[in-house]
């Protein structure tokens, strides 16, 4: 009985791949698992699935599962490929109303589920679904395939899977985007090249696997260099902490009995880790806490020499988490990127530190086009053409929407054309609704991080529809006030939104969470915001109201849906019109009074 492989990028390399080198490190089983193994494994699933489907071939069925972060996770993943079927991967922690949404789109006819989340896959069936999938549990498939003797896989065929990923859902429902093997392919080898992955990386993983940035920059991505995936979630930063630690610990005096315990596994360094913003934050808040032993054997351990690479991404880095973790690693300077789920990873700043740009996501990758394209007041759009990125007569910068092409974009949202066809150009462009800047710096986009990172960066300024706020004329980047903003001590965590005002057309406000000690000061209000900021920002840039919150609800990926924030902050229009009419006779009460 011959094993049948897609004669993909992926499936060609894992076959290549050392088999005695290690693929996955498990860290909730602690299982150790060889590219031999991996391989082995997913063809005895494929094998174990068809068997019990009773069918030869489900190429391109929608195949969706729920199964939590670890080696089973990766295993289900490639096995749905490689039987050239479309995965549609499902978050354990979404309720079952967003599955069901995702399963209708889909149209999935079979749904996979590990142990623990069987109840969650037939809470699902349960009710409100078009068409209910067959339900098949994983673990039960992976015992009954590991006992028959699956030979290793040595036939391919030609390829034609892919992966069903959802859009966040911050800007509109969920929409299906649709990856095709050779837009996965595309977008892995370029990380590949722009990121330097090689066999000797080992790589942590804390993300949710339901999305781009973890699925492909975290698995795909490695596995298709050789390297070694370590798969520690749900994210925990002390257990992030102790982890990077280990080979660091053996020569020092331990007295933890869990640290002695981790010390004597001889885990590797970790070479290569990649998060949001949210976890370098609670990184560096962690941090303090450790014993003495951990913070000296952490502080090696993110050194460059150890850590050749840390990347953040999927929302913007605030400037003192930046700062934060180069000072604390000792120069090891986070690496800022700029992707989405249509895309993958479009632009990058590069290796050379010149090249990791405060505020800016660097240079397309090699095999992304991209451009900035500016609509004026009378709603013409213009390309900004290389060397016009300053208005000749105003002399500000110019701001465009980033449009994209090349094999890395996604061909269409799934069973949506109306959609498809309103965010793409008639040439192929794809527009992702992202406002930006480009700009020369000084010492940067000179090649040295390869011939792609050249020329002007790019500078991103927030989403057209929610982080670009037209007032009183000017067009201001949400992100950058709330970069200042984030640069104060009282502030933890801010929201920037454009709220409608009738003297302004919009006004900046802000929703902020304290730092521990400030939610005490009840005196710290938009006054003193308004005075830190006076020499940071432009008059019309600095908030006309503020609002202090105990918490600001992300998405997995540390987003913000800023118009649900806005609702619950402020509710509707006719209660944001009443509160600016307070807002505004208290600060005239206010100038009386000083007069």
């Amino acid at each position: 009985m011959a094993i049948k492989l897609p004669s993909s990028v992926l499936f060609e390399a894992l076959r290549r791949h050392d088999k005695a080198s290690t693929a996955i490190v498990d860290s909730a089983s602690g299982e150790i698992i060889t590219y031999a193994s991996l391989l082995q494994d997913v063809s005895s699933l494929k094998h174990q699935l068809l068997q019990e489907l009773d069918q030869d071939d489900i190429s391109g069925e929608r195949v969706a599962f729920i199964v939590e972060n670890g080696y089973n996770y990766v295993v289900t993943l490639l096995s749905i490929l490689a039987c050239n079927a479309i995965a549609v991967p499902l978050a354990l922690s979404f309720p079952a109303s967003e599955h069901r949404h995702v399963i209708n789109l889909s149209q999935a006819s079979i749904l996979l589920a590990s142990d623990k989340s069987l109840q969650k896959a037939r809470e699902v069936i349960a009710e409100g679904l078009d068409v209910i999938p067959g339900l098949h549990s994983v673990n039960e498939m992976l015992s009954r395939s590991r006992e028959n003797d699956i030979p290793y896989p040595d036939v391919l065929y030609t390829a034609d899977a892919g992966i069903m990923l959802f859009t966040s859902g911050t800007t509109a429902k969920p929409k299906g985007v649709m990856l095709s093997d050779a837009t996965l392919s595309a977008q892995a080898q370029s990380l590949m090249e722009a990121w330097d992955y090689t066999s000797s990386d080992h790589l942590l993983h804390v993300l949710p696997l339901h999305h781009i940035h973890g699925i492909v920059n975290a698995v795909l991505t490695p596995l298709l260099s050789g390297s070694c995936i370590e798969i520690v979630y749900p994210f925990d930063a002390d257990a992030v902490w102790r982890r990077l630690s280990v080979p660091f610990l053996e020569n020092q005096d331990i007295n933890n009995d869990k640290e002695k315990s981790l010390s004597a596994r001889k885990m590797p360094p970790i070479t290569f880790f990649t998060a949001v913003p949210t976890i370098w934050s609670r990184m560096l808040e962690t941090y303090p806490s450790l014993s003495p032993e951990i913070q000296a054997a952490g502080k090696e351990a993110i050194s460059r020499k150890h850590l050749r690479l840390n990347i953040s991404g999927s929302a913007a880095l605030p400037k003192p988490i930046r700062d934060g973790w180069t000072e604390l690693s000792g120069g090891n300077v986070l690496l800022e990127r700029y992707g989405m789920t249509e895309v993958g990873m479009a632009l990058s700043c590069g290796l050379d530190d010149n090249d990791r740009i405060d505020g800016s996501v660097g240079w397309p990758l090699r095999s992304v086009e991209a451009r900035l394209v500016e609509t004026n007041a009378a709603g013409v759009q213009q390309v900004i053409e290389h060397g016009e990125e300053l208005d000749v007569v105003t002399g500000k910068e110019r701001q465009g929407e980033i449009h994209l092409r090349g094999p890395t974009v996604f061909d269409g949202y799934w069973r949506d054309p109306v959609t498809t066809a309103k965010e793409f150009t008639q040439d192929g462009w794809f527009k992702t609704g992202d406002i930006a800047t480009r700009r020369h710096v000084n010492g940067s986009g000179q090649g040295t991080s390869g011939s792609w990172a050249t020329g002007p960066a790019y500078f991103v300024q927030g989403r057209q529809s929610a982080d670009i706020i037209k007032t009183g004329g000017e067009k201001v980047s949400a992100l950058e006030i709330e970069r200042e903003i984030l640069a104060l001590p009282e502030v933890r965590e801010v929201a920037v939104l454009g709220l409608p005002s009738q003297m302004w057309g919009q006004k900046v406000v802000a929703v902020v969470v304290l730092s521990e000690g400030t939610d005490s000061k009840p005196s710290w209000e938009l006054a003193d915001l308004r005075k830190s900021l006076r020499n940071r920002l432009v008059g019309y840039k600095i908030p006309q109201d503020l609002v202090v919150v105990q918490t600001i609800k992300r998405n997995a990926m540390g987003k913000i849906n800023k118009k649900e924030l806005a609702l619950a902050v402020f509710g509707d229009a006719e209660k944001i019109r009443r509160r600016s009419v307070i807002v505004r006779e208290e600060r005239k009460l206010l100038r009386q009074s000083v007069a």
